[in-house]
């Protein structure tokens, strides 16, 4: 005979079993602008997130991604949503940021864009006259980039309009990538077209410095162009501080150009990049040619428009060797994936990258730490990788000798010899495919010292300090 003590326990089991059954584990928990940074820095130049967009209506926002699915049997590894600007869609703006989480949480990356209303009118607008296509005068344009005036002041209270939803993705733990001011250097739009200082760029740096001043840490900040006149996209760039993304819409081809793709690894600076928006889903071809795309994100209805796909080619896109859909990643809270931050040897100096050159082949070193540079930004992967500027640590030709040449190479999936174990206890980067230590030469803590791979010792120049 069971006691009324034991039989309330075996209730408060019970109970909790079935609570734990209604509340599965989420794919992605909470997590923070950082770790999503890091998560992109750790497969630049070896994977690329398929993507899909989700556009009109925001009372179904996840119109296409369905679509996607049925065509892939995959869900996308990003969803991509949008604010919109016509009375339906921004009185569903609230669903819209619901299935955002829900992406999240379900493990798909979360990518936001807003098709904004002119400051000179209401909160909801039309496409064309008077709307989304309208344009400012010269006038106009100098008062909305001046600090006080009615129109700056209008345009940060149609900023306004999204801080409540975009809180509510920070509390509920779920990085953003945010792309406003999209397209800048094409004059489609009221905000686009305008190069220089008090420019596109401009008004993209107040909606940073307005969102920042709000308190919102949840935003990876997506600087973003469209394909025409690459070569002067440098006119628009707001700075290294403004933007943690470059990335290209690509419609005036069906897909980016090898001119293209370095011109936004220039103007990125090491930097990730993406291709925000695209009309045909990039072949397994294409994301070997330009392996640093971290993430793909099909518009909408192109998915389906015979002129950019077939079944089967998003099929193959969706299945190629490079490419993660939901599920194939993980995004760790608390930077449990990836770490990204300075590396500290002998002398206190930073391991670096010489003169931030991406390229093949550039040496690694020793060099004082300065306070932003992309050439000292190593993220130290769970894979065993350690990355900067879209490349890995890597023993140069895998050569199993003391004085071995330490460089960066295009990350390659399995290679030992860009596979790194550190021991905390004695300090020690060891080399996975040679399991020599990696050292500063000849025991120098000056700017330029070269780093190669040597016997493992217990001296100082084999001592290293990865980020936290």
């Amino acid at each position: 005979m069971r006691t009324p003590r034991t039989l309330l326990l075996t209730l408060a089991v019970a109970l909790a079993t079935v609570a734990s059954l209604a509340t599965p584990a989420l794919a992605f928990p909470a997590a923070t602008r950082a770790d999503l940074i890091g998560f992109l820095n750790g497969i630049s130049g070896q994977y690329t997130l398929s993507g899909q967009h989700n556009r009109e209506p925001n009372s179904d926002p996840t119109k296409y991604t369905r679509v996607a699915q049925s065509i892939t049997g995959q869900t996308p590894g990003l969803w991509g949503g949008d604010f919109l600007f016509a009375s339906s869609d921004v009185s569903s703006r609230q669903t819209m940021v619901n299935e955002a989480i829900r992406q999240w949480q379900g493990g798909s990356v979360v990518a936001l864009t807003w098709h904004m209303c002119p400051p000179t009118t209401g909160s909801t607008c039309g496409w064309d006259s008077g709307g989304v296509l309208s344009h400012l005068s010269d006038s106009q344009w100098s008062q909305l980039v001046t600090n006080g005036t009615s129109l700056n002041n209008a345009y940060k209270g149609r900023l306004a309009e999204a801080l409540p939803y975009l809180r509510q993705l920070q509390n509920a733990g779920v990085p953003v990538l945010w792309r406003p001011i999209h397209e800048m250097n094409d004059g489609w739009s009221w905000w686009g077209g305008r190069p220089g200082a008090n420019g596109s760029r401009k008004l993209y740096q107040i909606t940073y410095d307005y969102y920042t001043s709000q308190g919102l840490t949840n935003l990876v900040w997506v600087w973003n162009v469209k394909d025409v006149s690459m070569g002067s996209i440098g006119e628009y760039w707001p700075g290294s501080s403004y933007a943690d993304v470059a990335s290209l819409d690509v419609w005036a081809k069906l897909e980016p150009s090898s001119s293209d793709y370095q011109a936004m690894l220039n103007v990125a600076g090491g930097k990730p990049i993406s291709l925000a928006e695209v009309g045909r889903a990039p072949s397994p071809a294409l994301l070997n040619a330009q392996p640093r795309w971290t993430w793909f994100m099909v518009w909408a209805e192109w998915l389906t428009n015979p002129s950019y796909n077939t079944n089967a080619s998003v099929q193959a896109s969706y299945f190629g060797p490079r490419v993660h859909n939901r599920g194939e990643f993980t995004i760790t809270g608390g930077g449990g994936a990836t770490r990204t931050g300075k590396i500290k040897g002998l002398g206190g100096k930073c391991v670096d990258v010489a003169a931030a050159n991406p390229a093949n082949g550039t040496k690694v070193q020793l060099y004082t730490c300065d306070a932003n540079g992309s050439a000292q930004a190593w993220t130290v992967g769970s894979d065993g990788t350690i990355r900067a500027l879209g490349k890995c640590l890597d023993v140069a030709g895998g050569v199993n000798a003391d004085g071995t040449k330490v460089q960066i190479w295009d990350c390659t999936s399995g290679n030992a010899n860009q596979r790194w174990t550190y021991d905390s206890a004695t300090q020690r980067l060891t080399s996975a495919a040679t399991g020599r230590c990696l050292d500063a030469t000849g025991q120098s803590p000056a700017d330029g010292t070269a780093l190669q791979i040597w016997s493992c010792t217990t001296n100082a120049n084999q001592k290293w300090t990865l980020p936290a």
